[in-house]
């Protein structure tokens, strides 16, 4: 969901994958990744040891950060630092408007969950899928290609850019 504030774009994840009892919320600045005037709220978990927090949510803006990430956080609760790789990755698809005639995001829900794959969606164009095993993706990138042929669709990797914070 995004929402904006005082010119300040909040994107938020309304169903994060990884909800816990003992989650925290923190912002990333999308300035760094040409996105200025925007956030994204993520949610972590601190980790047991006390050395960071697991990022518990699909990032859907936020660059070099996945699912199982462990991030800094600052005392003012933004995303300082991202400290270790969980050896995941982020596949990001948005769908344009206007919709085609054949439009493929039933047939991506569905190869999403038939993988048994992660999922969070950011309305209803935009979708993050959690990419722990590249071998799964066949039948997702299968869903989406021909959207994808006919630039009704894109899609990029999360880890295209690092992390960077403010």
């Amino acid at each position: 969901m995004q929402v904006t504030i005082e010119g300040v774009t909040y994107v938020s994840h309304e169903d994060p994958v990884w909800r816990n009892e003992k989650n925290y919320i923190a912002m990333v600045d999308l300035a760094p990744f040409d996105l200025p005037g925007m956030l994204e709220q993520l949610w972590l978990r601190e980790l047991e040891s006390g050395a960071g927090y697991e990022v518990c949510c699909i990032p859907f803006y936020a660059y070099g950060l996945a699912l199982g990430d462990v991030v800094v956080k600052s005392e003012s609760n933004t995303v300082d630092s991202l400290i270790g790789k969980s050896g995941r990755r982020v596949l990001r698809i948005l769908f344009a408007e206007p919709r085609p005639s054949t439009d493929s995001r039933s047939a991506l829900r569905s190869a999403v969950d038939s993988a048994g794959l992660l999922g969070e969606w950011n309305g209803d164009r935009h979708i993050a899928i959690d990419v722990p095993d590249i071998s799964l993706m066949q039948p997702v990138f299968d869903s989406v290609q021909g959207e994808i042929q006919n630039r009704t669709a894109f899609w990029e990797w999360s880890d295209a850019r690092d992390f960077r914070s403010t």
